[in-house]
């Protein structure tokens, strides 16, 4: 059929039916959407914010556990008691490393006491060695392995120990031990024991003896332990002092230290057949703990070799010129 246009007229498409099909997809559409935020508006009122389980549980694992008054562990979520609990750290602070040297429990852990810090495990008590005491002050003999002409003026005694090791030296025939042992608190330190423990003996030690005096004297002579290192098992025995005249009691042991009531020790220990490898092991006991310290050279034994058939010289004069000479005795 064929249409014809009057003059003035707009030309008019012919309107055609919407297909069924696409009618249905966006009503389909619109109830999806209308389904999908009906769901998330239900999924945002729930306490736990909607999320997967698995995911709560990793959350409750990783988050910080309450504590009750009576101690038990009570779950994020539960009412907690208003207050802390008795014993636990208020929020916002910071525990500090126990005196043990232990880290301080985790926080939200239980408690398994009154206090959070752990008890102290070390040694109550501190010593200092010195291996470098002559007798009197100013009598001691070294074993060098150097001619004289090689080995330089003997030292004050404050100075015998960079002296001895520059030198190589070994003590002769006699090591005095200054052992000065101080408690860490107030609380009384009780030394019950002092025990000997050779570690090594040998054929004494070859060289040439290097007398740091000429032959001395004096009025005061401390208590000390004696040690014969020559004895299978050699023993530390107490030796009272003298001075001027009037006797100086012995250290008996047990014997008290604290922080304010510090002990000095001195330990001779003496050989004449043998170059001797030795150290100390000090017993001590407080409050209802003991245990034993070992007093050594800085990690290293003590050396005392025996001096029997060396040569000995002293530091004089030989015809005006101060030297090492052979010595008489």
């Amino acid at each position: 059929m064929v249409q014809i246009q009057k003059p003035g007229e707009q030309h008019k498409q012919p309107v055609l039916p919407r297909p069924w099909y696409r009618s249905r997809r966006a009503t389909v559409l619109v109830g999806v959407t209308c389904a999908l935020l009906a769901t998330l508006g239900t999924l945002s009122a729930l306490p736990d914010g909607g999320r997967h389980p698995d995911s709560v549980d990793a959350a409750r694992s990783s988050a910080p556990v309450s504590v009750a008054p009576t101690g038990t562990a009570v779950p994020p979520g539960s009412p907690t008691p208003t207050g802390p609990a008795p014993g636990s750290p208020t929020p916002g602070t910071t525990s500090s490393v126990s005196a043990s040297g232990s880290a301080p429990p985790a926080r939200g852990a239980a408690p398994t006491g009154g206090r959070n810090a752990a008890p102290d495990t070390g040694v109550p008590l501190a010593w200092t060695a010195d291996s470098q005491v002559w007798a009197l002050g100013c009598g001691h003999d070294y074993v060098v392995a150097k001619p004289p002409a090689q080995v330089p003026p003997p030292p004050t005694e404050q100075d015998a120990g960079p002296w001895a090791t520059a030198q190589g030296a070994v003590h002769g025939r006699e090591t005095n031990v200054e052992i000065s042992v101080q408690g860490r608190s107030s609380t009384a330190v009780v030394l019950t024991a002092l025990r000997v423990r050779v570690a090594g003996r040998a054929t004494p030690a070859s060289g040439t003896v290097y007398a740091m005096d000429q032959g001395c004297g004096g009025s005061l002579t401390k208590r000390y332990f004696a040690v014969d290192l020559d004895k299978d098992r050699p023993v530390a025995h107490s030796v009272a002092g003298n001075d001027a005249g009037a006797p100086i009691p012995a250290v008996s042991l047990p014997y008290r230290v604290s922080n304010k009531d510090p002990e000095v020790l001195l330990v001779t220990a003496r050989t004449e057949r043998c170059d001797c490898n030795w150290y100390l092991e000090l017993d001590w006991s407080s409050q209802a703990r003991s245990g034993t310290v070992r007093v050594d050279d800085h990690g290293r034994p003590f050396r005392t070799s025996g001096i029997k058939g060396l040569p000995r010289y002293w530091y004089g004069s030989d015809g005006g010129e101060r030297r090492w000479v052979p010595a008489t005795d």
